[in-house]
């Protein structure tokens, strides 16, 4: 396995749309692999293959406590069951030491493969709702900076690229 280098926001590559996965081998779970490790190792709990500037169709998640159960989702589509909005302070780990509340629908059903190629759907429910969400949006070239005011995305931009020029 290997960590992966994270994209960081404004990084273009970041608003890439992720082509669909054509068929689960040895190659895309060995993705799996690298994403998970390289998601714990950077303490996130969720990782889209396009932060990691691999357009397909991946993200892989873990809200456990214990850190240990990670989800693979491999070519997910996702179905709004309530619009109604519920708030939540999210971060990125392509956006490092920005939270920003933002509303997302409250129930969704995702259909999605796992690592095995097999086909799965749930209807998740709270932190996990709203990762698969966020992690859905990096597939499709968003980031959770879009849903807040051009001013405070303006702001976060200029200090993550001052912190780079600095590094």
């Amino acid at each position: 396995m290997a960590i992966l280098e994270i994209l960081e926001f404004p990084d273009p590559q970041l608003r890439t749309i992720a082509k669909p996965v054509e068929g689960v081998d040895d190659s895309v779970r060995q993705l799996v692999d690298d994403m998970i490790e390289t998601m714990y190792e950077a303490e996130g709990v969720g990782l889209a293959a396009t932060q990691v500037n691999v357009h397909k169709r991946v993200i892989v998640l873990d809200v456990s406590e214990g850190r240990d159960q990670a989800q693979v989702f491999i070519n997910p589509k996702i179905k709004v069951i309530d619009e109604t909005p519920h708030s939540y302070q999210e971060g990125c780990l392509s956006v490092p030491g920005f939270y920003e509340e933002v509303e997302r629908p409250t129930a969704v059903k995702v259909a999605a493969l796992d690592r095995h190629g097999e086909q799965f759907i749930i209807e998740p429910d709270g932190l996990l709702s709203v990762c698969i969400q966020h992690e859905i949006d990096h597939l499709n070239g968003k980031l959770f900076v879009d849903y807040i005011s051009a001013l405070k995305r303006n702001r976060i931009k200029q200090k993550l690229q001052k912190e780079k020029r600095l590094a």
